[in-house]
């Protein structure tokens, strides 16, 4: 058996490794640092730290103290965002010299993973807090309405055309009300439902037929799948519900008259950590199936996405701030996990599930 190089022993390494030269230049680079960066290896050794990380980084400050301590150093939590896409991640970030001429390597660790988690069970918490809201509001608010839009059609009989506009909107009016009212609702929802075998790829198709023919016709919709993914632990009505709701928000997010709208529906088999996620069945469970969505908009506001599915958080004139926030519920429910990569137009939500695992071997619902 050969013996394996030093460079491929590095190239091996699921996380980044820069080689930083004593002017701040990137001298070398492993291929986890490419996937980072976003960067072939040639141009990354073209760049300066300046080039890859903001100017304002924690990095500039733990090469410097490394240089100056001629020791290892650590950084943890800290914000990277590339200067060229806009992408931030939490990292950790593991500095030592190299040499006695400056060089200093960095190892970096994405927490996006455990701050994940953290986001997740928050939006969870903020779902139920509606639980009770939602079943108040049916009996409180719902019964009243259906009086007062009783009345608004009675009087509508017996009053000129000029007034029939005002008695019209206060039926509509209440019937949104209405609308809002049953979406809260089903926050309180805490029936189990079935789940079984799900083709995934089955979903995403009905869900890219229904956009095609309503609220994406203008958009392009591209397809980029992995044809070996097993089945989802899942409810095929409720993962439609979860990605036809997000690819209306993408196509929304472009907007109507975009000449160039594009979203495209990707899935992948990724290692899963294990988690003890609620709503999982038997104790910890892996997420290896990634299914992400991603659009060609503005992208999201920054000061908006520590509260993005959260429960009336929303960007829209006439939106309700449901939506996301029932999503979530609903990934949550399947013991899956769902998170936003933003940037300037390029958009990404990925929602990461359970397989299915089963002795009986059912057939996938397609």
């Amino acid at each position: 058996m050969s013996q394996s190089t030093p460079e491929q022993i590095v190239n091996a390494l699921p996380l980044p490794i820069l080689t930083i030269g004593p002017t701040d230049e990137v001298v070398d680079g492993n291929h986890a640092a490419e996937d980072f960066f976003q960067l072939s290896l040639r141009v990354l050794r073209r760049q300066k730290l300046s080039d890859i990380v903001p100017f304002d980084s924690p990095a500039y400050g733990l090469v410097e103290e490394v240089r100056r301590r001629r020791s290892a150093v650590s950084e943890h939590r800290v914000e990277l965002a590339s200067p060229r896409y806009g992408s931030e991640r939490t990292v950790d970030v593991f500095a030592t010299p190299l040499g006695d001429e400056g060089t200093v390597v960095l190892l970096i660790q994405e927490r996006t993973i455990a701050d994940k988690m953290d986001r997740q069970l928050s939006h969870r918490g903020a779902a139920r807090s509606l639980t009770a809201l939602g079943s108040m509001l049916a009996h409180e608010i719902k019964n009243p309405l259906s009086g007062i839009r009783g009345a608004a059609q009675l009087l509508e009989t017996s009053v000129d055309e000029a007034d029939r506009a005002l008695t019209r909107l206060i039926c509509e009016e209440t019937d949104r009300i209405v609308g809002l009212v049953e979406r809260m609702e089903l926050f309180g929802d805490e029936r189990p439902v079935d789940r079984g075998p799900v083709n995934v790829h089955g979903v995403l198709d009905h869900v890219r037929r229904l956009a095609l023919s309503g609220f994406a016709q203008h958009i392009r919709i591209v397809e980029a799948y992995d044809p070996s993914l097993p089945p989802v632990d899942g409810n095929r009505d409720q993962l439609i519900q979860i990605f036809l709701n997000l690819l209306k928000n993408a196509a929304e997010a472009i907007g109507p008259d975009a000449l160039d709208g594009e979203i495209v529906l990707s899935t992948a088999f990724r290692a899963g950590v294990r988690l003890e996620m609620p709503g999982s069945r038997g104790g910890r469970v892996a997420l290896p199936i990634e299914v992400s969505i991603q659009d060609n908009g503005p992208g999201v506001p920054e000061d908006l996405l520590p509260h993005l599915f959260d429960p009336f958080v929303t960007t829209k004139a006439q939106g309700s701030g449901l939506g996301l926030a029932l999503v979530a519920k609903i990934v949550g429910g399947h013991g899956g996990v769902i998170e936003c990569d933003p940037a300037p137009r390029r958009t990404t939500f990925r929602v990461r599930l359970p397989i299915f695992s089963a002795h009986d071997g059912r057939a996938a619902e397609l």
